[in-house]
């Protein structure tokens, strides 16, 4: 399998006493996130699902990623938390993408690579962490330590290659 873990474009800082679960991506990282979603497309990634966090800011980016989708794209909550056999349960595919958040998206990457769960209060705590628009790629089977990190994209990387 290949997994795409992306994290959501820039969204919104939270107004005081606002909503966290409701914050909407800028009209900047919208638009940042479109040319990244150009980059994904020339390096030839292409996805059978699409899993998202119910926060509107993943299920916004998880949109702009629908045109690479060649299935269905999904609200999971298990992208809304720290990763665990729910979510894994949830991988179904040849090439699926999830779009969630920090830290639960980087803590996910570590337990599938080196299979340890990572915390933040950890002093490996940041041993990987993916900037907004951000995308990994692991490939193997879904389940602790057996995947491998076969690339990571900073966003500004994906822009560039959208570019060409």
């Amino acid at each position: 399998m290949d997994l795409w873990i992306i994290r959501h474009a820039v969204a919104e800082q939270v107004a005081p006493g606002g909503d966290d679960a409701r914050r909407a991506l800028t009209s900047e990282g919208r638009d940042r996130f479109a040319r990244g979603v150009r980059g994904l497309a020339r390096i030839g990634a292409r996805f059978d699902l699409i899993l998202h966090s119910p926060l509107l800011r993943a299920q916004e980016t998880a949109d702009l990623l629908a045109p690479l989708c060649r299935g269905e794209t999904a609200v999971t909550p298990a992208l809304a938390r720290e990763p665990d056999e729910a979510l894994l349960a949830e991988l179904a595919g040849d090439s699926v993408a999830i779009v969630g958040h920090e830290p639960w998206l980087s803590q996910a990457l570590a337990w599938l690579v080196f299979g340890w769960r990572v915390y933040e209060d950890a002093p490996s705590g940041s041993l990987v962490e993916l900037k907004k628009g951000a995308a990994a790629r692991l490939v193997g089977e879904p389940r602790p330590g057996a995947m491998r990190l076969a690339a990571l994209y900073p966003p500004a990387a994906l822009r560039a290659l959208g570019r060409r």
